[in-house]
């Protein structure tokens, strides 16, 4: 069976086509193993917003792609939808986008016994992204970070 790494850049590949043809991006193909079953998971977004006839329209020209590539031995589910309201940041293109939005972080390991931070996205670079925490500007290096995704406000 090919690795997690190559299915996903594989299913990338697969999927720029389709993208382009129709004005969606890709925010994120995840190849995961849950409870003894494997997902391909496709996150997709445009300006604005995903719908299901979208995600359909992608999920078949994928599954046609994929039969046909055949990258993946064991059996799978293919899930094609929107990243959600809470979607993580992964891209700088993503980071872009949001600066100015409020984001939750978590890290691997704890600052001051704390691994997880809120505020708002206020800087980005390679190394470290940087969010303002009720008026206080704290960079986080990115190598450090768990995971970064935009916060639900209600």
């Amino acid at each position: 069976m090919a690795s997690k790494d190559s299915v996903e850049k594989i299913t990338y590949k697969l999927l720029e086509p389709i993208l382009q043809e129709n004005g969606f991006e890709c925010v994120d193909v995840e190849y995961i193993k849950e409870a003894n079953q494997w997902y391909l998971r496709v996150y997709l977004d445009k300006p604005e917003g995903i719908t299901v006839n979208d995600c359909e329209l992608v999920s078949r020209a994928l599954e046609k792609k994929l039969d046909v590539k055949d990258p993946i031995k064991d059996p799978y589910i293919l899930e094609v939808s929107s990243p959600g309201l809470d979607r993580p940041l992964k891209k700088d293109k993503d980071f872009e986008r949001h600066l100015g939005d409020m984001v939750e972080l978590k890290l691997y390991k704890a600052i001051d016994k704390n691994k997880e931070f809120s505020g708002e996205l206020i800087a980005y670079d390679d190394e470290t992204v940087t969010i303002d925490i009720e008026g206080n500007a704290q960079a986080f290096p990115r190598k450090d970070i768990a995971i970064i995704r935009l916060a639900i406000i209600f």
